[in-house]
């Protein structure tokens, strides 16, 4: 009976981090997966008798990662950029073709949110108030890169409940002197009147243009729609969700119900049901662009975009032929 390959404990560190969301953003989750991978291949490397022992072990790391954010769309399109890229007739071509492809995947990710911040800098104009959602790097950019530009943009930030990623983008537009007003979620309606856009990023993008983002993306989009004030997506190509393309829908990620509630709290109210459901879905007709490092596009147009990276269909190299003595299957759609 053949023993699973041992996983690396940066593979193991990195996706706790991951799952309890000490590591978040999808550009920081993809990068943290992709640097988690590279010390796995140095260590399988090693370890490994053959080949084949070498990609059994980069597979299982790679489920290990996938398993742990099934929303984040970054997460297993990092693992089909660099496991994807994983070719060579001994153990050591093996490894130095992981390395490379991380290389070259952090690299892209570097260009590509810079080139996603100058289109979307494109959209706003000096004096522009924008009311976000959740911190979003990709989104940031965009106002980082107006900024550099020498517009004066202000923002209004909703604070995200029930983790306050707001707090979080607050503190970060401050840091590029943008005058900032932090509100409360449900006060967002009452401000849109001052926005001039609304501005989000984006966790995963369907075939269909519909944007998989934090829980409240979608209200606030139809209040947005119903004030006239236009929403702009930000987000790089590696948020898209290539499995749409064949009709798989995206799994919407629970999280815990102590993020809500606390114990002391929860007996007091007594025996109720708590939910927390981490994102929700926009439709593509309350979206007005999709910013990205390609270009910006109508929601409409993403399938084509799609079709142009990944084809009709998105490969899962973390999965493999069924192995003996493991108890680890891959995911299914």
């Amino acid at each position: 009976m053949t023993s699973d390959p041992p996983r690396s404990d940066a593979v193991e560190s990195t996706a706790d981090d991951i799952a309890s969301m000490e590591i978040r953003g999808a550009a920081t989750i993809a990068r943290a997966a992709a640097d988690a991978l590279a010390t796995q291949a140095r260590e399988a490397a090693t370890e490994s008798a053959t080949p084949a022992e070498f990609e059994r072990a980069m597979r299982r790391a790679g489920r290990r990662l996938y398993d742990t954010r099934p929303t984040a769309v970054s997460l297993p399109n990092a693992l089909r950029y660099t496991l994807g890229r994983m070719e060579g007739d001994d153990v050591e071509a093996l490894r130095d073709s992981v390395l490379a492809a991380v290389s070259a995947f952090v690299d892209r990710l570097d260009r590509a949110q810079n080139d996603l911040g100058r289109v979307g800098a494109n959209r706003l104009r000096d004096g522009d108030t924008v009311m976000t959602h959740c911190h979003s790097t990709d989104a940031l950019a965009c106002v980082e890169a107006a900024v550099e530009q020498g517009k004066d943009i202000s923002a209004i930030v909703k604070e995200t409940r029930p983790r306050n990623q707001g707090h979080i983008t607050a503190s970060q537009l401050r840091e590029l002197g943008v005058d900032v007003t932090l509100v409360v979620d449900s006060a967002a309606r009452r401000y849109l009147d001052d926005a001039d856009h609304v501005l989000v990023g984006a966790d995963s993008i369907a075939a269909d243009g519909g944007v998989v983002n934090k829980i409240g993306t979608s209200g606030l989009a139809v209040n947005a729609r119903e004030r006239g004030v236009p929403i702009m997506v930000a987000a790089q190509t590696i948020k898209l969700h290539p499995d749409t393309l064949t009709g798989h829908t995206v799994e919407i990620e629970m999280r815990d119900e102590a993020e809500v509630i606390d114990e002391a709290s929860r007996a007091d109210i007594g025996d109720i049901t708590v939910e927390n459901p981490a994102f929700d879905v926009t439709p593509p007709r309350y979206v007005d662009a999709i910013v990205t490092e390609s270009g910006q596009f109508p929601p409409e147009s993403i399938v084509t975009l799609m079709r142009e990276l990944f084809g009709e269909s998105a490969d899962r190299p973390w999965e493999g032929p069924a192995e003996a003595g493991s108890d680890e299957s891959g995911p299914t759609a």
